[in-house]
């Protein structure tokens, strides 16, 4: 079995990215997310409207570029507003906020039903300017994915997937892969904390690790790349330590996947 130290393709992109993908949104200083760099994490993700929390991503990335490694990152700016004026607005400033020329993802968040099109026209036009070089979307709504992989319109795919809420495995994974495949990143790997909380585990188990959830999330072949997020350097650290684990064994999927069930608390569909 292969680690997760190795880069994949982010599906039909022809972006080379690490296992673990970087967001933004947890405080964590410019030094962890450089750090992750160094250790392949490419993968970064800010939102379009950036806040106080985005200051020391935003120098992570001004430094990494400014050494002369742009192209080695993967920049994606989320947009939230599901507006054309506003989204376009927020973009351009959260472009020049980074000091970039162009950034490799839009992503569209989040989204129960396929965009707008003017929400579509403005992305279509952003590509053909430059400065978006792939399209992506976020949602909770498992049956659109689908829907839009027909279409074709978007490049990456960002599903919630974790132990509790495995749905993905039915509803999402398996019609997104063959040929031409759109990238596939997974959110909320511990289930926003549960999955590390003993007051949620069945009797007589422990909780799991954060490094647990994020080889659980690994270990599907369909994911590329499992967002993660830390407050400090030395949680970035103990992240970053997922990348020298391998897939799960059987006996270890298993007991996640028990876990999983009681947290859920009713029968699958």
């Amino acid at each position: 079995m292969k680690s997760f130290n190795e880069p994949v393709m982010l599906g039909r992109t022809g972006l080379k990215v690490g296992r673990l993908g970087i967001t933004s949104s947890y405080g964590a200083p410019a030094a962890a997310f450089e750090e992750a760099f160094e250790r392949g994490c490419n993968y970064f993700t800010l939102g379009t409207f950036m806040k106080g929390r985005s200051n020391e991503m935003i120098s992570a990335v001004q430094n990494i570029s400014g050494n002369g490694q742009r192209e080695k990152l993967v920049i994606n700016l989320m947009e939230y507003t599901h507006s054309r004026w506003l989204g376009k607005r927020h973009f351009y400033k959260g472009l020049e906020k980074l000091g970039l020329e162009y950034v490799d993802v839009l992503m569209l968040g989040y989204y129960p039903n396929r965009p707008r099109k003017q929400v579509l026209d403005l992305a279509a036009e952003l590509k053909e300017k430059g400065v978006v070089r792939h399209l992506a979307l976020s949602g909770h709504n498992r049956r659109l994915f689908p829907k839009l992989r027909e279409e074709g319109l978007i490049d990456i795919f960002q599903v919630r997937y974790n132990a509790v809420n495995s749905g993905a495995e039915q509803d999402v994974f398996p019609y997104t892969g063959g040929e031409n495949r759109p990238g596939m990143i997974t959110f909320t790997a511990t289930r926003w904390g549960q999955l590390l909380k003993e007051s949620k585990m069945p009797p007589g188990e422990k909780s799991l690790t954060a490094q647990e959830c994020y080889r659980f999330v690994l270990s599907n072949p369909s994911v590329d790349v499992c967002m993660t997020g830390a407050r400090s350097l030395e949680m970035m650290r103990e992240n970053l330590e997922t990348l020298d684990t391998e897939p799960l064994s059987p006996e270890e999927m298993e007991r996640i996947r028990r876990i999983g069930d009681h947290i859920y608390g009713k029968p699958r569909a």
